[in-house]
């Protein structure tokens, strides 16, 4: 996920040490296949991304006959490989200003490729039992008076928020702090954590209360409620320390390397001109996720479904 605060900064050498499964930064092999050749496509750690990314290879290993090689990378990590020519494309950026200076203004090493038609959006959720029964909740106001509730082993003497992976994008340390609410953030580590902790908070009517997000195929199986936070206005967020403000609304893009931007290749103009819906993703996501397809499998069947949106993609003879 992107957000303005980067928490959980990765460092450069752990490049070397590439997520579970794919293939690691460092690896710069470019076998040719075809006109295309190797299209190094970044997978960042959620399943939104993942089904962005499986649609994208499929298509460019059927449509293109691209040499497609995955790499399951962290957000950071993904754009250090821009320089490197390790990483050509992330299909998924959740804002992520801190990185768009360093790498697109200052370093120049990578470009957006536009939107991906998906809209985000970031916020504090709690299980619909608990909106039910105090639907007071829903304003952060009311938080302290429950924050006895959400204690955890982890969260000590304060209510548990609970968080994802570190490395999603996440103001939330620094709004419990500039909000004086009496809770700690406690990261799970992945979403497939605040899946389950949700899920079961839901079946149990446990107290959770924590970091999630749309599109994501699980709002469709739980309907999440929503935490009002102080409204966002432009600039709210400017200063990290400082944040005391909801997160904005995003239009997530694509971010590829310059130097595969400028060739203007077949898997790159692909990566441009792709884009789809919420609904589009949260079909394919669930398949990976909920429905346990392989995502080229995945991919392959929400592709033969939608033909005419996948021609709109293929570059032009």
């Amino acid at each position: 996920m992107a957000r303005h605060s980067v928490l959980g900064v990765v460092l450069a050498g752990a490049l070397a040490v590439a997520g579970c499964g794919g293939a690691k930064v460092g690896d710069t092999s470019s076998g040719a296949a075809g006109d295309c050749g190797t299209f190094n496509l970044a997978i960042n750690p959620w399943v939104g991304y993942e089904a962005n990314a499986a649609v994208l290879a499929y298509v460019a290993e059927k449509d293109l006959k691209c040499k497609v090689t995955k790499k399951e990378l962290k957000e950071e990590v993904a754009w250090q490989g821009f320089g490197t020519g390790e990483v050509d494309a992330v299909v998924e950026n959740w804002g992520h200003d801190d990185l768009r200076k360093k790498y697109i203004d200052e370093q120049k090493t990578a470009v957006s490729a536009g939107s991906t038609g998906v809209q985000g959006q970031i916020g504090w959720y709690v299980p619909p039992w608990l909106a039910k029964e105090h639907p007071d909740i829903l304003d952060w106001n009311n938080l302290n008076k429950y924050a006895d509730r959400f204690k955890t082993s982890e969260s000590g003497e304060k209510g548990q928020l609970l968080d994802g992976d570190p490395s999603f994008v996440t103001n939330d340390e620094a709004l419990v702090k500039n909000l004086n609410l009496d809770y700690k953030v406690v990261y799970g580590g992945s979403e497939t954590a605040l899946i389950q902790a949700f899920r079961q908070a839901e079946k149990d009517k446990k107290w959770v209360i924590g970091y999630f997000y749309s599109p994501q195929w699980l709002l469709n199986e739980i309907k999440l409620e929503k935490v009002k936070l102080p409204a966002y206005t432009p600039g709210c967020d400017a200063d990290a320390e400082k944040i005391a403000c909801d997160y904005p609304d995003y239009d997530l893009d694509k971010i590829v390397s310059k130097k595969f931007a400028d060739a203007n290749g077949p898997a790159a103009q692909l990566v441009k001109n792709f884009k789809w819906t919420n609904e589009d993703q949260n079909t394919v996501a669930k398949y990976i996720a909920e429905d346990k397809m392989k995502p080229d499998d995945a991919a392959k069947k929400w592709v033969e479904a939608n033909a005419g949106k996948v021609k709109a993609w293929l570059p032009k003879a």
